[in-house]
């Protein structure tokens, strides 16, 4: 009976091809995996012909979905190579690692007793310094205690004993790269061995805890009667597997830890979840490289470069056979240099930046995405079982032809196509329960037929579909009652309004029904119009869209009408005495008001509005601002003329007036657009004479109200006005006085009379 530990780097090409080349020679009976014990029943199916890696084992809580951890397995990973093995040689496999349930168990153990001290703490400190709402115990402080803090790489401390300054690097070349298996898992065990004695981690409670547990398979195994033992481990956990302490020690140890459910299924992954930039702890900075050596592990570049070649010249860049060839010679000069047996990644990104990009690193990026990191999404059969939710998701991606891609991948959809809004009913359901695996945006044409979507599919969604799946087993049934659910909840009109807006296109006829009474007696009882207006064009819109949709939209059509009725009265009354600020707030909401009722194209409803616009623009109380943009509105809706405008326009630009009013109605007057100025001159003239009347310490105030109305026009119509105002182009205005000399004489026979009228009749002041 012998037990072989094969000490190995996790995602490791080098690894992957020694542990295979261990196992052939060594014919074990049993292969013991570090892992999760309870994705035993998963192993069945890694020799099935449609489980291509990349792949990972998704482990949660069935109760808590969001506690969820991820174990991912490309076709360079040593473990993924020993469980192939296995398989096909129909030799038993198993995970050894600590049990989920206790992981999890331990976690949430950590999660209630923090909670419960930050509850103690709180309850003992006063009221005046217990005011921390927003306290929360965040997963860093539940596992405080379980995991220390971090320490220095190993291999960074091994290279750096070895002269080099890259962990990474030196790794690589002394085992990736390495053509010569003989005795690498000893020298890799004698190396953990040497630095566990000068880093002990003493404080590290779920080490010791997983070593255990670690042994205690190894055990098992052995009473068991299994000959030849095979051990897949981090090269780390090697030494504590070797040297066993007492079964004794190792049982008390694990003694009485809590348990926690633990559901396990295999799920897709990507090279860009495996790599470093995505936060996975175990990632490696090169998974398209790593999968180039493992399928190549004699390429000297050649094939490296064919492949930069082939990727530069599908994106029209002239690459020559020359050129692959002097970048091959380039790369194993530098590696000779460098005193490496053959030419790494970093020697390959030098020539190809020297050779085929000339010096710009331009093209390095294009490589990095294609080639070095090369998102690639594995695939998984459709026979694993799975959630009902998930299922469901399948069935529909198959139907509707949307595969799962790592890239991003863009759909043109056409609403009257039958295909096309089943697909889009799909994916806005998907969005509504927060299951984020596309995005829309805004497309060229006109019309609301179309729609673009957006999809790239990452493995987190795995853990929203799971999470989801309480909801419903099917997307429909889920997506109604968790929209139900969150209409129930919610407390104001505006966040209802959102919901009915993605409802529409979900296509959830009983929902919608619920939505809109819900928005009729959330509307009834609200007494604010400016929450009333905030609504009106969702609301319109839906309108418009119900049609597209195949959807009656006379359902939200008496709800808004109502609604515009009452806004209509109530608005002149909100516009008076109110702050800048908020003044500034409803401008937009008056433009969007405005836009809304115009859409509706009904008649009554726009003479209201209309009639609305009168009061607020007559009414002296009204904020300047306010008015001044309710002037414009009606202007712009030809129901004023230009004789009327000009009117309002010189009694508000009266120089009667206080110069910030003015300047204020001003600015909302012009607010949206300078074209306005450009094309009529009285309006100009008036505007102009204003500002010249202005004393100095005036347009010093108003100067910044000025500059802010002007700001907001776009380039062209400020570089138009930049230009009349300096052609000297004042313009017409009514009753604008003819420049001339005046006569004393004419003005002195009015004397008497005015002063007269002034009250004062003494003969000597006549």
């Amino acid at each position: 009976m012998s037990v072989h530990l094969l000490g190995i780097r996790h995602h490791g090409p080098g690894s992957a091809r020694n542990v295979k080349a261990f196992l052939e020679e060594l014919e074990p009976d049993i292969v013991l995996i570090e892992g999760p014990p309870e994705a035993d029943s998963l192993l069945e199916w890694v020799a099935h012909e449609q489980l291509q890696p990349p792949v990972a084992i998704l482990a949660y809580q069935p109760d808590q979905p969001q506690r969820a951890c991820f174990y991912p397995f490309a076709t360079f990973s040593p473990e993924w190579q020993a469980m192939l093995y296995a398989k096909q040689k129909n030799i038993h496999v198993r995970f050894m690692d600590l049990p989920l349930a206790h992981v999890f168990g331990l976690e949430n153990e950590a999660k209630e007793k923090a909670e419960q001290e930050l509850e103690q703490e709180e309850a003992t400190q006063p009221d005046s310094l217990n005011n921390n709402t927003d306290a929360v115990v965040t997963e860093e402080e539940v596992t405080a205690d379980l995991i220390p803090e971090q320490r220095r790489d190993p291999i960074s401390m091994l290279a750096e004993a070895a002269g080099h300054d890259d962990g990474e690097k030196w790794w690589e070349h002394m085992f990736e790269y390495r053509q010569d298996q003989s005795e690498v898992f000893e020298a890799i065990h004698d190396a953990m061995a040497a630095l566990r004695q000068e880093l002990p981690r003493a404080n590290d409670r779920m080490e010791k805890l997983r070593e255990a547990y670690m042994r205690k398979c190894i055990r098992q195994a052995e009473r068991e009667m299994f000959q030849k033992i095979a051990v897949i481990c981090g090269a780390w956990h090697a030494p504590a597997l070797r040297e066993m302490p007492s079964q004794k020690n190792d049982n008390d140890l694990l003694k009485g830890l809590p348990k926690a459910k633990v559901a396990c299924t295999w799920i897709p992954w990507t090279y860009s979840r495996l790599s470093y930039e995505s936060g996975y702890g175990a990632g490696i900075p090169s998974p398209g490289w790593y999968e180039h050596i493992w399928e190549y592990p004699k390429d000297d570049g050649t094939r490296w470069m064919a492949l930069v070649a082939k990727l530069f010249r599908e994106r029209q860049h002239d690459t020559s056979v020359a050129h692959v060839m002097e970048a091959v010679r380039l790369a194993n000069a530098l590696a000779s240099l460098r005193q490496y047996s053959r030419p790494g990644l970093e020697e390959l990104n030098e020539a190809t930046l020297s050779v085929l990009c000339n010096g710009e690193p331009i093209g390095m990026q294009l490589i990095r995405d294609e080639l070095i990191v090369r998102n690639r999404i594995g695939a998984v059969p459709t026979e694993i079982p799975a959630p009902p939710l998930h299922a469901d998701i399948l069935r529909l991606q198959k139907k509707l032809r949307l595969p799962a891609t790592a890239d991003f991948k863009d759909y043109s959809l056409d609403l009257r196509k039958e295909t096309d809004l089943e697909r889009s009913i799909f994916l806005h359901r998907l969005l509504l329960l927060g299951i984020n695996w596309g995005t829309t945006y805004e497309t060229g044409g006109k019309g609301t037929f179309k729609e673009q979507w957006r999809l790239q599919w990452s493995p987190e969604l795995s853990i929203d579909i799971i999470e989801k799946g309480n909801w419903g087993n099917t997307v429909e049934e889920a997506t109604a009652n968790y929209v139900t659910d969150k209409t129930r909840q919610a407390a104001s009109l505006n966040e209802v309004c959102r919901l009915l807006e993605a409802a529409i296109p979900a296509e959830l006829p009983a929902v919608i029904d619920m939505i809109i009474h819900a928005i009729n007696n959330l509307a009834a009882a609200s007494g604010d119009v400016l929450q009333l207006m905030e609504v009106i064009p969702s609301l319109v819109r839906i309108s418009r869209y119900g049609n597209v949709r195949k959807t009656d939209a006379a359902l939200v059509d008496g709800i808004t009408y109502s609604m515009v009725d009452r806004i209509c009265v109530s608005l002149p009354a909100a516009c008076t005495s109110v702050a800048e600020d908020a003044a500034q707030s409803l401008l937009d909401l008056f433009y969007s008001m405005n836009d809304a009722v115009g859409l509706l194209q009904q008649e009554a409803l726009s003479a209201s509005w209309q009639q609305t616009l009168r009061s607020i623009s007559g009414n002296q109380a009204t904020a300047p601002v306010i008015g001044g943009y309710a002037t414009r509105l009606l202007f712009d809706a030809k129901q004023l003329d230009e004789e009327t405008l000009g009117k309002l326009f010189s009694v508000s630009m009266s120089l009667a007036q206080p110069a910030a009013v003015s300047a204020s109605w001003l600015e909302g007057f012009l607010k949206g657009s300078g074209t306005l100025l450009l094309l009529d001159d009285t309006l100009w003239g008036m505007i102009y004479q204003w500002i010249e009347h202005l004393e100095n310490d005036i347009f010093t105030q108003v100067l910044p109200l000025l500059r802010r109305t002007f700001s907001n026009f776009t380039s062209p119509e400020r570089r138009k006005l930049g230009e009349k105002v300096r052609t000297g182009q004042v313009g017409s205005v009514h009753n604008q006085a003819v420049p001339g000399t005046i006569n004393t004489d004419r003005a002195a026979r009015g004397i008497p009379v005015i002063m007269q009228i002034l009250g004062f009749t003494d003969p000597k002041l006549v």
